[in-house]
């Protein structure tokens, strides 16, 4: 399985369920290739924001090794299941969508804790570092979702 996780800039919310999902999918020794994509290309090349990464290092998750890239249509080949961050990145993924079987790839991640809810993991780029902490935290309890749907064949 291949999972793709979709913010804006792909330098704080996509890179930290990136970090997160790798990390359980390693500690579980699952068959499963996580990545992370923006819609836009400010940052492409570029490691995730700086506060993000001291987020992660404090609570176990490194992300510093990641780099920004942006979303491709050849993504839509290269992934099972693309997770977007808000209903905006949602918009922009399906935006290049070729078919249906692309678009039935694309879900919301909070979808997976509260199901049709369409909730945003709010962006804490122009925040304070409790706001990088709270999307942590939601990220955590979204990939721990995502694995135990992995785990008993609800996402494919």
């Amino acid at each position: 399985m291949r999972i793709l996780m979709v913010c804006l800039g792909n330098i704080c919310r996509s890179p930290m369920a990136d970090g997160h999902l790798r990390k359980k999918v390693k500690d579980l020794n699952l068959d499963v290739f996580v990545d992370s994509a923006g819609t836009a290309n400010y940052h492409v090349g570029e490691a995730p924001d700086k506060r993000m990464i001291a987020t992660g290092a404090k609570f176990g998750t490194p992300i510093d090794d990641l780099r920004a890239r942006q979303f491709k249509v050849r993504d839509y080949d290269d992934f099972d299941v693309i997770y977007c961050m808000d209903s905006s990145n949602l918009q922009n993924v399906l935006a290049l969508a070729r078919n249906e079987q692309d678009r039935n790839k694309v879900r919301l991640i909070l979808n997976e804790l509260q199901p049709d809810a369409n909730l945003a993991v709010p962006d804490p780029y122009y925040g304070t570092m409790a706001d990088f902490e709270a999307v942590y935290d939601l990220l955590d309890s979204a990939t721990d979702c995502v694995i135990e749907k992995i785990q008993n064949g609800k996402i494919r």
